[in-house]
């Protein structure tokens, strides 16, 4: 069985339904509402209808039938994991760029949770059978921390925290631009973008996102920033350097790939392609997370060195601005 509680006043009023689908993203809403019906979904003890609003302090507990299909047959893989840390109840990992952190439609071996089911005996199914661990994600091609459960009340406990929002997180990036100022916070609405469902815009429809941001370097064209997401939501970093007209080197999907090099007179058009090709992902690097232990309630605190790639990148900007100064 697994239980929530609704303790967020963002998720009072919510359709029961909906609600599940968010906590339990594996599962359709179709496959959702058949539980509601069966009664393998029940708020305070009871049984309620798929359109029942929820109120504070509900505890929803959903059972998944066990002749449940999985959307994905999850096949375990000897990948070679970077374990930063591991005890009874978590693990925390360094993710390379490149690599996807569960199955999905085009993605369902070599991901991280691959990984993770051949290399740990115990991971939490919270998130379902096919995100078995995963308390929170990271993008393809950022490269840092991510944060695994081991067991269902150690993910419960985390969880809390990433919606209560008490978790810190420090990213590195390269972005475009000179910005306008050395630190700030970066609060826009995010949406799902109506086109593209795969991509996200700042929309006053949208969900509340806070970023942080204080510049470590300005370059010429570019500038190294600590970025500081207060929200979680889906490619905000990404979403909001770029709706400021500094976009991540490198990204595509958000304005900071090849057609941001033709801005430039040719001679930096030229590198900054190069150095793009040659890096062949977004430079944004996930460094620091700070929460409190599920089991004992202590503060702990891991940090991801810049990845070699990363370092290169930066060396190579810097002596290429360096000789355009002599």
């Amino acid at each position: 069985m697994i239980t929530f509680r609704i303790n967020q006043q963002s998720q009072v009023g919510l359709r029961l339904d909906k609600f599940i689908v968010q906590q339990m993203p594996d599962y359709s809403r179709t496959r959702i509402q058949s539980w509601i019906k069966t009664k393998n979904v029940l708020v305070n003890g009871e049984g309620k209808k798929s359109g029942y609003a929820l109120e504070f302090d509900d505890l929803v507990e959903v059972t998944i039938p066990e002749s449940e299909p999985l959307e994905y047959e999850l096949i375990p893989e000897s990948l070679d994991l970077d374990i930063l840390y591991e005890d009874d109840s978590i693990a925390v990992i360094d993710k390379p760029a490149g690599l996807v952190v569960h199955p999905g439609v085009g993605n369902q071996t070599g991901t991280l949770v691959n990984g993770l089911v051949h290399h740990f005996q115990t991971l939490s199914n919270v998130n379902g059978e096919t995100r078995p661990g995963i308390v929170h994600r990271l993008d393809m091609n950022t490269s840092g921390i991510i944060l695994v459960a081991k067991s269902n009340v150690a993910h419960a406990a985390l969880a809390d925290q990433f919606q209560k929002r008490t978790v810190k997180k420090n990213y590195t990036g390269l972005a475009w631009g000179n910005w306008k100022d050395a630190e700030g916070e970066i609060n826009f609405s995010i949406a799902r973008k109506k086109k593209d469902p795969m991509s996200y815009v700042v929309s006053n429809d949208g969900k509340p996102s806070r970023t942080k941001y204080k510049i470590e370097k300005q370059f010429r064209h570019l500038a190294l920033v600590s970025l500081y997401p207060k929200t979680g939501r889906t490619h905000q970093i990404r979403v909001h350097t770029s709706y400021l007209g500094y976009p991540i080197f490198g990204d595509e999907k958000y304005g900071g790939g090849i057609s941001k090099t033709r801005e430039f007179l040719p001679e930096f058009t030229k590198y900054y392609k190069n150095e793009i090709d040659k890096f062949n992902r977004h430079a944004l690097h996930a460094k620091g997370l700070e929460f409190v232990h599920p089991v004992s309630n202590k503060k702990v605190f891991f940090q991801s060195p810049l990845p070699t790639e990363f370092i290169n990148l930066i060396s190579s900007i810097e002596s290429f601005y360096d000789l355009r100064c002599q």
